[in-house]
């Protein structure tokens, strides 16, 4: 009877110690810690975008696990490099106007004032340009083909600011042209947005 009193205090103690014990982190529970994203937090890590420049784990929608990866960061670059042009484009608009042109205040009526003629210039020359630097490769099935073939580098450098740089120095330039892309595409569309629901010119 005494022997089966002890034993039994014994395990309570055990399990009332253990109760207070730090629970032990399994493998498991750590990977899925250390597979959140940096920049939305509540969701996993993209993985198709490790080692990318530029990523920030911020794939909200998991497009990268559906779509080439090479084909969205190609897409990303061009409609970035439009939207800093259009940007640029946009403000300049508003004070300068091409000789032969009507002046508009509000940018937004600028393809109406110059008429269909020259907007369709400019969709036909990018058409033009898209299939002359890809090779005729121009379609999502087709376009990286080529394994060796980098998104967004086009060969295109009249200024050699890529000329003699080392692979830290690039991956900074490209980090710039990324960031200033993304900020370009959000600036472009609230500068329409502004004009088209004020019905005012940007400035």
């Amino acid at each position: 009877m005494v022997r089966t009193s002890v034993a039994l205090s014994l395990v309570a103690m055990t399990s009332s110690a253990a109760a207070f014990a730090p629970a032990a982190s399994s493998g498991r529970a750590a990977t899925a810690v250390s597979a959140m994203s940096k920049s939305v937090p509540f969701l996993l890590e993209p993985k198709n975008t490790k080692g990318m420049v530029g990523d920030a784990g911020f794939d909200p929608l998991g497009l990268s696990d559906e779509f080439d990866i090479k084909w969205m960061r190609e897409s990303e670059l061009k409609h970035g490099r439009a939207a800093m042009l259009a940007t640029v484009g946009f403000v300049v608009q508003q004070f300068v106007t091409i000789p032969g042109y009507t002046h508009v205040d509000d940018s937004n009526l600028g393809p109406a004032a110059v008429g269909a003629s020259p907007m369709l210039q400019i969709v036909v020359w990018c058409g033009a340009i898209e299939w002359w630097t890809n090779k005729g490769k121009i379609t999502y099935e087709d376009m990286f083909s080529d394994p060796a073939r980098v998104p967004g580098n086009l060969g295109f450098d009249p200024m050699g600011l890529g000329k003699n740089k080392s692979a830290e120095d690039m991956e900074k330039l490209e980090l710039n042209e990324i960031k200033n892309g993304r900020l370009a595409m959000l600036a472009i569309g609230g500068m329409i947005h502004h004009n088209w629901v004020t019905g005012e010119a940007l400035f």
